[in-house]
């Protein structure tokens, strides 16, 4: 009978030491055999996954980030107030040239004597110092409340739209391609001004009439010409104004230099936008200033380039430049600021989140 050797696994026959059980050859193959898988346990217990972290509560993001309360909002309610803020406070710093601007490019409106003397003439400062002269410094605010009113949600709507616009119209990879950009901005523009345009035609009315010198008259007034249509006179040369320039504007926005102020960009592209497109909106103006029934788009430009030349198209230019571009300035400042500092809390956010979860995986130990 064999006999057991003292090393585990060999036995003793005929005085040799044979093992009892198979080894992996290493001498032989040059490699260790990898061991056999342990049989799976049909029965037994599963080890609970551990619990989901629970989000940061709103007095730890204020103890710890608080940044990051900015991004608990949603996205589109910040945008949508920051472009209001931008386009109030753009508007109102620059309204006594807004008003110079309308009475320039209306010939002095419904204005009489020295308002509307200098008006046609294009003086700038003559006409906002008989507009002081005539109503005090107050009168070169008139027609800001409906202004801020349509400004507020008009801006709003449209940057928002664009900002949402533009991620719609992106590549897979997230490029966007420059014809994107106009299209962008360009429908921006367009939606805002299909909801703001009957505001716009109440500020003109109130600019540029001195019996409007309310909202209520102002709406009186235009009632009486032509009921609800006549607050859309001119609804077609604004779309077709304003959707060219919105898509300059906004594009070169985005395509000037990164490197450059907010500020810069913001003026620099409503300059490049304004002196293309400034005919156009001088002539939605004159047509929005007629009575129901007066002359059409085209026939308003002819009669307006033949009396006084193409350089009728550009009356109210440099009033406009100077009042718009520093406006422009301020809007995309405001903007693109709150842009950045919504990027800022949500990155915020995302690593407050993480500290908190860790904070939670140490006191369940």
């Amino acid at each position: 009978m064999p006999r057991s050797h003292p090393a585990a696994g060999f036995a003793t026959v005929a005085g040799l030491a044979l093992p009892t059980t198979v080894a992996p050859l290493a001498s032989l193959t040059g490699r260790v055999a990898a061991p056999a898988p342990a049989a799976k346990r049909r029965w037994g217990w599963r080890r609970a996954p551990p619990p989901s972290p629970e989000p940061p509560s709103l007095a730890s993001l204020a103890t710890h980030r608080p940044l990051a309360l900015l991004a608990v909002v949603p996205r589109p309610a910040v945008l949508f107030a920051a472009g209001a803020l931008a386009g109030a406070l753009g508007k109102t710093a620059t309204a006594p040239l807004d008003r110079v601007k309308l009475l320039m490019q209306t010939g002095g409106g419904l204005e009489t004597g020295a308002v509307a003397a200098a008006a046609r003439q294009g003086k700038l400062f003559g006409a906002l110092a008989a507009v002081g002269r005539d109503g005090g410094a107050k009168a070169l605010w008139r027609g800001n409340v409906p202004q801020l009113l349509k400004v507020v949600p008009y801006s709003a709507a449209q940057l928002t739209a664009y900002d949402a616009l533009k991620k719609a119209l992106a590549g897979e990879d997230g490029a966007l391609a420059v014809r994107s950009r106009l299209a962008a901005g360009a429908l921006a523009g367009a939606l805002a001004t299909l909801a703001t345009h009957p505001l716009d035609t109440l500020r003109l009315r109130m600019a540029v009439d001195p019996a409007a010198t309310t909202v209520a008259k102002g709406v009186a007034a235009l009632a009486k010409e032509g009921g609800a249509k006549a607050f859309y006179r001119g609804l077609a040369a604004s779309v077709a104004g304003i959707a060219p320039y919105m898509a300059l504007e906004l594009a070169c926005f985005d395509l000037l230099p990164p490197a450059a102020p907010a500020f810069a960009r913001g003026a620099g592209a409503a300059l490049i936008a304004t002196t293309a497109c400034y005919p156009l909106d001088t002539l939605k103006r004159r047509v929005q200033l007629r009575a129901a029934g007066g002359a059409s788009l085209a026939a308003t430009a002819a009669a307006l380039v033949a009396a006084d030349g193409v350089k009728a198209l550009y009356r109210g230019f440099l009033p406009n430049c100077l009042k718009n571009l520093p406006n422009k300035g301020v809007k995309m400042s405001v903007f693109d600021g709150a842009k950045r500092a919504l990027r800022g809390a949500e990155a915020a956010l995302a690593e407050e989140t993480e500290a908190n979860a860790a904070r939670q995986r140490r006191a369940r130990k």
